[in-house]
């Protein structure tokens, strides 16, 4: 088959470059966000799709909405029999979902309908599920709805971050992306309605959602700072300055919460529970370090607390 591929972030480039390696289907094109400004130098730079798209010299639509005309006449010339999509970050349109005779099959990381959404892996480690996976779905106009094509299961490990689970998500989903285009190009796969049971949601985690509360049990912390985990990040501040924080170690004794206590074991926080020991801390302006190399230079007055 003819596909258009759409995605923009890195864990949607396992999946691109399965299809173009793939001797079945021809990548003829790439729909991605536009460049954006990032960095301290704020340089414009590609999306991580656009700089594999490159790579292979695919020709690369970038709208900014893809609703505009001249998207849509671009689409219907590269005329796609079926439109893979990977985290691409923006709603398609009745007219452009119409293009591709065999439609727009989104690969999702979760099991749907659970954690429909921008951010399923964030939620299902926040959750504290044992279980997820990624599910490859027709789009239709609403969020996350339409019919499944396959699922593929991936265990959540006790001390996975959202970005170490995604990673993994990534490969497997890639290779079931691929084996649904396949289905699809031989008509060996139909796509089942979700079910109306089991429906939750997971929206884009704001930076304000990486806070620590420390009034909550340590159970409920550790899971929100994997779950924040590269991304936005999770953070606490220290004498008014803010402190960036890896994921923690639960431990069995117990402190005040909010407490904070510097031993030659390591540093430890009080929360509603059982205190947590800090691995890895990123101080503002600095690199991340040992939590214990942080606390010796900090210098923490004896009833120090986090907020």
């Amino acid at each position: 088959m003819r596909l258009l591929f759409a995605g923009t972030p890195e864990p949607a480039v396992p999946s691109l470059r399965r299809l173009l390696d793939s001797t079945r289907h021809e990548v003829v094109g790439v729909l991605t966000r536009p460049d954006a400004v990032s960095g301290r130098g704020r340089r414009v730079t590609r999306s991580p799709v656009a700089a594999v798209a490159d790579e292979h010299g695919l020709p690369v639509l970038q709208p900014r909405k893809p609703s505009e005309p001249e998207f849509i006449d671009a689409l219907r010339e590269l005329a796609p029999d079926c439109c893979p999509v990977v985290a691409y970050g923006a709603m398609l349109p009745r007219p452009v979902l119409d293009i591709p005779p065999h439609g727009w099959v989104n690969l999702h990381f979760s099991l749907l309908p659970a954690w429909r959404g921008a951010a399923p892996v964030q939620a299902a480690v926040l959750a504290g599920d044992e279980i997820t996976g990624a599910s490859t779905f027709l789009i239709e106009e609403g969020l996350d709805t339409g019919p499944v094509y396959g699922v593929v299961t991936e265990r959540i490990g006790i001390a996975d971050t959202a970005g170490e689970l995604l990673r993994r998500l990534a490969e497997s989903g890639a290779r079931l992306l691929e084996s649904t285009m396949d289905g699809i190009a031989d008509d060996a796969v139909r796509a089942v309605p979700q079910s109306a049971e089991g429906v939750s949601y997971a929206p884009k985690v704001e930076v304000e959602e990486g806070h620590i509360r420390w009034d909550q049990p340590a159970l409920a912390i550790s899971r929100r700072i994997r779950a924040v985990t590269p991304a936005p990040g999770a953070w606490t501040e220290v004498g008014g300055k803010r402190l960036k924080l890896g994921p923690v170690h639960l431990v069995e004794e117990q402190l005040p919460a909010r407490a904070i206590e510097v031993r030659k074991t390591g540093v430890y926080i009080g929360t509603a529970t059982t205190a947590v020991r800090l691995d890895q801390v990123q101080p503002q302006g600095k690199r991340m370090m040992a939590a214990l190399d942080w606390a010796r230079g900090a210098r923490l007055e004896p009833g120090t607390v986090v907020e």
